[in-house]
């Protein structure tokens, strides 16, 4: 056909550059045409096997979490169908003493107050630090301190939680102790504290991002009206990211509230209803440690009451992402 096509224009007095190029055009043409539709199936079938493996992540994602759910509930209805388990003095008593001989007692408040202590403690060390810290990364740190500071932080958060449970009993309990004579080896303090230190990266990190993202027009708007850097690093940029800044708290409040070796290397582990730092405490995950040791049998009543405690420490996680979700939305909707 090129030959052919060739020799017609020939007859009408074409040059012989532009035979060369009308062929190598036909030819262009006639491989397109040829490799199109195989082209087109191989790219409808990438993507179908690139959709099929993103639904199978998703799904697997959720067939453990439902998993989790399963084993939780089931086990949990074990507990309370046991005869010394009574659900009314799990949800409201306020004494937990699953291991003494003859009097057990399975009043869930002392774990969760001393859970929540912890994670309070923790909280009011890293969420100011940590907001400072991202203000300063974002908006004042030049770049060069900027990109060593922010990898500093970020490698901060890979260290292992037993290092700072013995970094708690090492220093930071000595500490308080030469401060305060109230402190003893093992007290709440130490361990939020540093719950708080390992929180600190997490809270800087996502919110160093959150107001990185804001548009660079909303600070030249507020400067062009006269604003200071300060004015617009709190009255502009930190409100217009308050979402994912929110976003950053609830996920440390949720990480702090599941820490389990820190607790369970510096807090102690007597259950108390208490909210004095000084004292002896003991979280839900510092139970569920002591429980898996393997001094308890695995079928009293101390065994499937740790999966009565790991199923209420799921449920207020559960909460807290649930209420960051809603948080996210709202701050989200009326910043736009």
């Amino acid at each position: 056909m090129v030959a052919r096509n060739r020799a017609a224009i020939a007859s009408q007095g074409a040059r012989p550059s532009e035979l060369a190029n009308m062929s190598s055009t036909v030819a262009i043409s006639n491989l397109t045409a040829i490799g199109r539709p195989r082209s087109v199936l191989w790219r409808k079938a990438r993507e179908s096997a690139v959709m099929a493996s993103l639904g199978l992540c998703g799904l697997f994602s959720i067939t453990i979490t439902l998993a989790i759910i399963v084993v939780l509930g089931t086990e949990t209805v074990a507990f309370f169908k046991l005869d010394d388990v009574s659900i009314t003095e799990f949800l409201f008593g306020t004494q937990w003493s699953p291991l003494l001989g003859a009097e057990k007692h399975f009043g869930i408040w002392p774990l969760i107050s001393g859970t929540l202590l912890v994670a309070a403690i923790a909280m009011l060390f890293a969420i100011p630090l940590g907001l400072i810290t991202a203000i300063y990364l974002s908006e004042y740190a030049p770049y060069k301190l900027r990109s060593i500071l922010k990898p500093v932080l970020e490698v901060l958060a890979g260290i292992p939680t037993v290092v700072f449970g013995f970094f708690a009993l090492t220093l930071i309990t000595p500490s308080l102790q030469w401060l305060h004579s109230g402190f003893g080896v093992y007290n709440a303090m130490s361990a939020g504290l540093a719950v708080g230190i390992m929180c600190l990266p997490i809270v800087c990190s996502l919110t160093e991002d959150a107001l990185r993202a804001v548009p660079r027009s909303l600070r030249e708007g507020a400067y062009a009206v006269g604003a200071t850097k300060f004015d617009v690093s709190v009255k502009v940029v930190v409100p217009a990211g308050l979402s994912g800044i929110v976003a950053a708290f609830l996920l440390a409040i949720a990480r702090a509230v599941g820490e389990t070796m820190i607790v369970a290397l510096a807090a102690g582990s007597s259950p108390k209803l208490t909210i004095d730092p000084r004292s002896e405490i003991q979280t839900m995950s510092g139970y569920m440690v002591q429980i898996f040791l393997g001094d308890a049998s695995n079928f009293g009543p101390e065994y499937f009451s740790s999966y009565a405690v790991a199923a209420t420490l799921f449920i207020m996680t559960f909460a807290l992402t649930v209420l960051g979700h809603k948080i996210r939305i709202r701050f989200r909707e009326e910043y736009q």
